[in-house]
């Protein structure tokens, strides 16, 4: 199925590189051909009422400045415009515990979220959570300390293969991602490559020939490294515009039951990550 209608979280504060990945996700729902929806939201937090004396100035013009959220919706609004692409935008403000689940929800009704993830962030981290395991629809993280140097089209993929039902689910999902791409390579990190490896590998590269995917597989050994950060070196020295993956089975984003593939790319991710669960 192609990727029609996309969604985009806009949440926090509008600092140059969360502005440089609301640009550069705009420009991956053009590229695609998709309708984009960017909901905002920011904490609803209860602020006592401020008197304003005839001469306060300076309250005066903070209040006439715009808030993260708006600017945030201005930012997208921009790039919308710019990149030509059919777009809708909404804004609210909720209790902070409620986002990552009114997040998911508004997911539901999408064939991607773009989701801009900021380096090692707890609240970033709660958002992919939520989205990953409530929304049923796939994900692609936008990095955003690399924003700037992102390609925009996808030309250059590589499949994070662990033989899973996880890893399957996420290369069925990127199926029109995969289609159109110029190289996909199928990537297995393990030490040994044993008749096993290969033939799961291989299988997948006759799977994907059938859907017009002409595909190569090899593996990498890890080298006592996590397969996290085998995957982020390999993907950054051979030029990968995107990674597509399977999500961690269980529920909780940390170190102990995630492990430590999905963490190490939740957290910063190396490239575009497209992320099933």
């Amino acid at each position: 199925m192609p990727i029609k209608d996309v969604f985009l979280p806009l949440v926090g504060q509008p600092r140059g590189p969360a502005l440089a990945a609301i640009e550069k996700c705009v420009s991956v729902a053009a590229d695609l051909g998709a309708r984009i929806t960017a909901l905002a939201l920011e904490e609803d937090v209860f602020e006592r009422p401020k008197v304003m004396l005839p001469d306060d100035r300076e309250f005066a013009q903070a209040s006439l400045e715009a808030s993260d959220m708006q600017q945030l919706l201005n930012a997208f609004t921009d790039a919308a415009c710019c990149a030509n692409v059919r777009a809708q935008s909404r804004s609210g403000k909720v209790p902070a515990d409620q986002i990552g689940a009114i997040l998911a929800e508004h997911a539901r009704f999408s064939d991607l979220t773009l989701v801009p993830v900021k380096p090692h962030d707890s609240r970033t981290e709660t958002i992919v959570e939520a989205l990953l395991f409530e929304s049923g629809r796939p994900l692609l993280l936008c990095p955003e300390h690399r924003a700037d140097e992102l390609r925009s089209e996808f030309e250059n993929v590589v499949i994070a293969w662990d033989h899973s039902a996880r890893a399957a689910r996420a290369v069925g999902d990127a199926l029109p991602v995969l289609q159109a791409a110029s190289s996909v390579r199928v990537l297995t990190v393990a030490e040994d490559e044993t008749d096993a490896v290969v033939r799961s590998g291989t299988a997948l590269v006759d799977h994907l020939r059938e859907h017009g995917v002409f595909a190569s597989f090899e593996t990498t050994k890890g080298g006592g490294r996590s397969t996290g950060k085998v995957l982020g070196s390999w993907a950054n020295s051979h030029g990968i515009d995107a990674i597509v993956m399977g999500a961690y089975h269980h529920s909780r984003l940390n170190e102990i039951v995630w492990g430590g593939v999905t963490k190490t790319v939740i957290g910063q991710p190396p490239c575009w990550v497209m992320i099933s669960h």
